[in-house]
């Protein structure tokens, strides 16, 4: 399935819809991270489907299966309005099978950036807003952002490897091998993509204030690819009561595909706050 943006490109689309005779207790959309696609989530989506959640991903433009460029952004603010519309749709798509309650957020790594800014800026409001391994704060030297910032004005679209270090993403070596061998991820990224994820982190952490919406953030404390000191400082400038984080010590960046019994553990984490937010429990 594929759902066309304002401007076009055709947006590759993955659901998990609910079994038949299962009790709806709502919808979650997922926004993936950087060099992957939505295919990775499905274990993700089994968890949540067995809590009555209905949900659905898509690959963002130049990701996974979805039309335009690899990791070339139109300008700057283009994924933030991919996923108001996905979001819009599925919220309308929900409305008519009779589900009234706005759909759950979720957002992993860049997924993660895009739907903290998306919240945090007045774009999207949903039910609850989820943020695995966000990254609101990367490991990216003070040289390197401003180097990144320029290149983004000058050279925007000029996509390069981005060096991260993809073999600490899990302790599961069979997590390794899928993602190596896996033909709809990539490692490269344009200057304007990274001064994407640099600024949409710093200003969600700045508004993170302006949240209305139950929020839990699900942190790998030994994570190579983002800073997980952004996520905490985006938890603490949270209103009062709205946040619950989720630390774990040890942990890798792909906290949904860590080795058992880890995985399980962060899934029930997840499942457990989205039945207390949806009324499923």
């Amino acid at each position: 399935m594929t759902i066309r943006t304002s401007d076009g490109v055709e947006l590759h689309v993955r659901d998990w819809p609910l079994p038949a005779g299962s009790v709806r207790h709502g919808s979650a959309l997922i926004v993936h991270g950087l060099g992957e696609h939505s295919g990775r989530y499905a274990h993700v989506a089994a968890a949540l489907n067995r809590a009555g959640i209905a949900v659905r991903s898509y690959d963002h433009r130049g990701f996974g299966q979805s039309g335009g460029p690899k990791a070339i952004l139109p300008h700057p603010e283009v994924l933030l309005d991919d996923a108001k519309q996905m979001y819009e749709t599925l919220a309308a798509e929900a409305r008519a099978a009779g589900d009234s309650a706005p759909p759950f957020l979720i957002g992993h790594s860049m997924g993660g950036a895009v739907v903290a800014r998306a919240v945090t800026g007045g774009w999207i409001m949903p039910r609850g807003l989820v943020l695995s391994s966000p990254a609101l704060k990367t490991r990216v030297p003070r040289v390197a952002e401003w180097i990144a910032h320029r290149a983004a004005r000058v050279i925007p679209n000029v996509a390069r490897p981005h060096g991260l270090p993809l073999g600490k993403i899990s302790h599961d070596e069979a997590v390794l091998a899928d993602a190596q061998a896996d033909p709809y991820n990539h490692r490269i990224a344009s200057p304007r993509l990274i001064a994407f994820i640099l600024n949409a982190g710093a200003e969600a952490r700045r508004d993170a204030g302006k949240i209305r919406v139950p929020t839990l953030l699900l942190v790998a404390g030994e994570d190579y690819l983002v800073d997980p000191h952004g996520a905490r400082a985006f938890f603490d400038a949270l209103p009062p009561g709205l946040g619950t984080m989720r630390w774990y010590d040890g942990l890798y960046h792909e906290v949904f595909n860590e080795r058992e019994p880890d995985r399980a553990r962060v899934l029930g984490d997840l499942t457990g706050w989205i039945v207390q937010h949806s009324g499923g429990g």
